[in-house]
């Protein structure tokens, strides 16, 4: 499966921003379906993960209640809506797919290009 992140941009403090990435070449239904994140310097860090239904997300605490995920598999498309941004977040985020919930990299087996988010103080 091809993954293809989009919707990365710049946007001030505070504000929201939402990313998508479609899958191409084979459904992503049958995925679990991750976000990732890498700032400058930094190594890629877990953001979160859905299951094929949707029906279970796993986010990385410090990201509860701003950040959620979420799937529309008829779309081939999952989704992070981003709220509350704050220039902390600013990195290249990544969408994976695989066969595990988990916040580890290695439980995902393809990955998408990247989409850069910058927060402006």
């Amino acid at each position: 499966v091809q993954l293809q992140a989009s919707g990365g941009g710049l946007v001030q403090a505070g504000g929201p921003l939402r990313l998508s990435c479609a899958g191409s070449g084979r459904s992503v239904s049958s995925y679990v379906m991750g976000w990732f994140r890498q700032a400058p310097g930094k190594e890629r860090e877990f953001v979160a993960s859905i299951n094929w239904q949707g029906g279970s997300t796993v986010h990385t605490d410090f990201m509860k209640g701003r950040f959620t995920i979420s799937r529309d598999n008829a779309k081939n498309t999952v989704y992070l809506q981003m709220n509350s941004l704050n220039p902390e977040d600013t990195a290249v985020y990544y969408c994976a797919a695989g066969w595990l919930l988990s916040p580890r990299l290695d439980a995902y087996n393809f990955w998408g290009q990247g989409t850069l988010v910058t927060v402006s103080s």
